[in-house]
């Protein structure tokens, strides 16, 4: 039998063996090497949502990236601009804190936070149009990040709604993400990832 169809014998944690954990551990990196196909793949859902804006929610995405590419930014911010909105599908209501879980294994603190308060800085375009506090952002005067994010939101997400930019194709991120997803920095799995 192939490891790929050797399952655990347990029907609760407390009856694992170290047979049985030695079975998991040796599909999970396999698995695990794969975490750049399925963001792709969920990212490409984005792809004809446009939920009003003037382009679709993918070329949002592809077109942050392409301006903090073309701004000379290093690949961990590009991937985080790829991706910051890739939660929209399944966090309509935390999308930034969706796309900040799945990046923060591969990017650092920094671009990490960046990601997770992202709504709350883009709101300082639109919020008092919804009768939101457009300052919401002001919450978090004072973080060492607050001016990162803020440059992030002003640079590069408000202004990618622009239907006659031409940004990069996904295929031209798509090296850079499998780069920047190829191994954790930080994940409490980190220890068991770098012995395999």
């Amino acid at each position: 039998m192939e490891q790929k169809d050797k399952k655990a014998k347990f029907t609760a944690m407390t009856e694992g063996t170290a047979e049985d954990w030695g079975i998991i551990a040796g599909q999970f990196m396999p698995f695990a090497s794969k975490v750049a196909d399925r963001v792709l793949d969920h990212l490409r859902l984005l792809d004809g949502d446009y939920g009003g804006f003037p382009i679709d929610r993918l070329q949002h995405c592809l077109q942050t990236a392409t301006r903090a590419h073309r701004d000379g930014r290093d690949e961990q911010y590009v991937v985080m601009a790829l991706l910051h909105d890739i939660g929209d599908t399944l966090g309509s209501y935390n999308h930034p804190e969706v796309a900040a879980a799945i990046i923060k294994p591969f990017v650092s603190e920094e671009n990490h936070w960046i990601c997770e308060h992202h709504g709350a800085f883009q709101g300082y375009y639109y919020f008092h149009y919804l009768g939101m506090d457009r300052n919401l952002r002001e919450n978090f005067r004072g973080h060492k990040y607050f001016d990162a994010c803020a440059e992030f939101c002003e640079k590069y997400d408000q202004a990618a709604f622009d239907p006659e930019y031409k940004s990069e194709a996904l295929s031209f991120f798509e090296p850079m993400v499998r780069r920047v997803m190829a191994a954790p920095l930080a994940s409490m799995y980190k220890q068991a990832v770098d012995a395999a």
